[in-house]
């Protein structure tokens, strides 16, 4: 296996600094901030227009900035800093898991997940399991696991957002240069790409593979877009979440088998399998094939794999949970059954799932039954797990169903604010980091003064206010916007108003549009002259969800109201980059979903983190996080019958908690110029409770003892 980094033929780095393209090809710098700042020096206007892609930053830069860079001995001073702590961190055999648990050295996690979200460059994620697969790559990293990510690579990525005059939501969709991003080409000896295939009905498939470095973790993706494929097979890496079954199916015959391929072509030897979400289960039927060339039956390959794979599930919500109707699998399958031994009845039932109109074969039903442990993402949502998965043991009671929960969290130094860190390392000791899992560290958030608490909260609401204003004037100056539209987008916002945040994903059941149930009574709320208040929304529908895109325009409607007085605000496309300055930036994060629908969430985790304080339904993380001081709830646990009544009773919730003790807390009489001390008091309890419990860092230890560790043991 060769690797393969391109940059133009002409390009010449200083000597001195030559070590740039280096670091811009590993994913190390994402997560610190002092190696970003060796590019953003450079040239900060084309570093923000280029969407901070290092590769495309160094493809495009003057060469005199960087000659001239390496003539700085400020810059140099930097540039050595950053490199020392890239070479001590890639090359230190001193780290967590070897430490903690020496023993899985010895082994290796093979982790597949359908999305990897990495960094805002790289688009090839839609939501919160793509966040989430990217934070546990980071953290694995960070402590020294040794693990490799299986996942593709998508050459338009997730849809770019545009909203029409009307607030309706447009799709469009780039084609990327993977040769100007921060991505690796994989060489066979021969030098020409290293490539895979799988067999469909009539054909094979063939993928190429490429590679991104995220720290000491390699991520592996699979790339359709080859030239012995046929111009439809050359697609089905192009998107993400195709409505198309048909597509699908084959991604996910692509993921599992092809990636099982490649691991074994590359000479990996995982002694885990995890399949993040199910889109990757067929995984367990090509490995159980594998094992049956050496004279095993199904029953006794099935067995020694089923030892050494480890699924999370991530949703309650059916939409999530892929199935697919059995004429596909009659399809698709017919040769693979014959090779396993299995009849067609027999085949189907391994995914088999009764639905009221017939039966279905489920990809997280496939994972179950051929893994050794399964897990839901939050308490509650273990609970709802083995409810939802009882009919497979229908012996036992769903209290005693054998799906357990290691509940998500957050990779702190992705999502933590560059201020916000500096500030512990003054108080918490520079140390802090290598226990942030240890709460009673986290006691010494007391030994911050309010006010510098208070200052870099202020200014980290600056920061997201003024890009929310330079997007507008963007938008304004491009000529393409009216007056109403730049409005919405945030012009008229400030820095002293109590600033609310909502940002995710568009499913009907995150209820985006509660807060607007009674909109006479919230244009009341958020337009006192003594207490304004703003609220900021960010997300995107899936292209095919037309609910979702209807509860989009209802609240870019609202934001385009003159009676809301830019009150209400949309910022469109909603990505990491603002993904990351709204949890920092926001006062407080309101999240909605109609309970029991959220599995975990971890944009609470991320606000939380950095003095954003929590407004949320007692749902998902919410639950094990809220403890009567740290935020406040919406609602109840309450299970209702009636969504609407549900919605009813919520929505009244979010309005007496404003109006009765959110706003009166921001604004009470201040003894130190602007400083709400209680507000500042509230901050540092959510801080002390929520960081230490929420972070990648306790996951991926609880991972390790209870899911990766027992299973290492067990394929011995």
């Amino acid at each position: 296996m060769a690797y393969k980094k391109v940059f133009p033929n002409h390009y010449h780095f200083p000597q001195r600094i030559n070590r740039l393209g280096e670091l811009a090809y590993n994913l190390w710098w994402a997560w610190n901030p002092s190696a970003l700042r060796l590019f953003s020096e450079l040239d900060r206007p084309l570093w923000d227009s280029l969407n901070h892609n290092p590769i495309a930053f160094l493809h495009k830069i003057d060469q005199k900035l960087l000659e001239n860079a390496a003539k700085d001995s400020l810059y140099l001073d930097e540039y050595d800093s950053v490199m020392q702590q890239f070479d001590t961190y890639m090359n230190t055999k001193d780290t967590w898991c070897s430490r903690e648990a020496p023993d899985a050295l010895k082994g290796k996690v093979a982790y597949f997940s359908f999305e990897f979200g990495l960094h805002e460059c790289m688009p090839f994620y839609a939501g919160g399991l793509g966040i989430l697969s990217g934070d546990h790559l980071k953290e694995a990293s960070d402590m020294g696991i040794p693990l490799v990510g299986v996942g593709f690579i998508y050459h338009q990525g997730y849809f770019v957002q545009k909203l029409t005059e009307d607030g309706w939501q447009e799709t469009s969709y780039f084609h990327f240069n993977f040769e100007e991003m921060p991505i690796i080409a994989l060489t066979d000896a021969d030098g020409k790409p290293l490539t895979i295939s799988v067999q469909l009905p009539d054909r094979k498939v063939y993928a190429r593979t490429w590679m991104i470095q995220v720290g000491r973790i390699p991520l592996y993706l699979l790339d359709s877009n080859v030239e012995k494929n046929s111009p439809h097979d050359r697609h089905l890496t192009a998107r993400l979440y195709s409505n198309d079954l048909e597509i699908r199916i084959s991604q996910e015959i692509l993921l599992g088998c092809g990636g099982v391929r490649l691991l074994k072509k590359l000479g990996e030897k995982p002694t885990v399998w995890h399949m993040n979400e199910g889109h990757s289960a067929f995984l367990t039927l090509e490995r159980v094939h594998e094992m049956m060339k050496s004279g095993l039956s199904f029953d006794e390959a099935a067995a020694i794999v089923k030892k050494t794979n480890v699924f999370t599930t991530h949703t309650p919500v059916p939409a999530g949970n892929d199935q697919f109707p059995l004429w596909l699998i009659d399809k698709y399958f017919p040769v693979i059954w014959g090779e396993l031994g299995l009849s067609r009845e027999q085949f189907i039932e391994l995914g088999k799932q009764t639905q009221s109109w017939g039966d279905t074969f489920s990809m997280p039903v496939l994972a179950i039954k051929l893994s050794e442990s399964t897990n839901g993402v939050s308490e509650l949502h273990g609970q709802v797990a083995r409810e939802m998965w009882n009919f497979l043991w229908p012996d036992k009671k769903a209290d005693d169903v054998p799906i357990g929960s290691i509940t998500n969290g957050i990779h702190v130094n992705s999502w933590l604010a560059r201020r916000m860190r500096l500030l512990f390392d003054r108080y918490l000791g520079v140390s802090w980091y290598d226990r942030m899992d240890d709460e009673e560290l986290w006691k010494r958030i007391d030994l911050i003064p309010d006010l510098e608490m208070w200052d870099i909260r202020r200014h980290l609401k600056r920061k997201l206010i003024n890009y929310a204003i330079e997007s507008a004037r963007m938008h304004w100056s491009s000529g393409k916007h009216q007056p109403s539209q730049v409005i919405a987008e945030g012009v008229l916002l400030d820095q002293y108003s109590l600033t609310i945040g909502f940002a995710r994903r568009f499913a009907t059941y995150k209820r985006a549009n509660l807060i607007l149930s009674d909109y006479e009574r919230l244009l009341k709320i958020i337009t006192r002259e003594d207490m304004p208040v703003q609220l900021i929304f960010a997300g995107k529908a899936h292209p095919a969800d037309e609910p979702g895109k209807l509860l989009i325009q209802q609240v870019y409607r609202a934001a385009k109201d003159p009676r809301s007085q830019g009150r209400i605000v949309f910022l469109e496309d909603y990505d990491l980059n603002i993904a990351h300055l709204m949890v920092q930036g926001v006062d407080v994060w309101v999240n909605t979903p109609r309970r029991p629908n959220e599995a975990s969430g971890t944009s609470g985790m991320k606000a939380a983190l950095n003095g954003t304080l929590n407004f949320s339904v007692l749902d998902g993380w919410w639950c094990e996080g809220y403890n009567g001081k740290n935020g406040w709830v919406v609602g109840s646990d309450k299970e209702y019958d009636d969504p609407n009544e549900q919605d009813k009773m919520d929505a009244e919730s979010i309005y007496q908690i404003l109006e009765n003790e959110i706003i009166p807390l921001y604004y009470q009489t201040r003894t130190m110029g602007d400083l709400s001390e209680q507000w500042v008091a509230k901050i540092k309890e959510s801080i002390r409770s929520c960081a230490p419990k929420f972070s990648t860092r306790r996951m991926l230890r609880e991972y390790m003892q209870e899911m990766y560790l027992p299973t290492m043991q067990k394929e011995k």
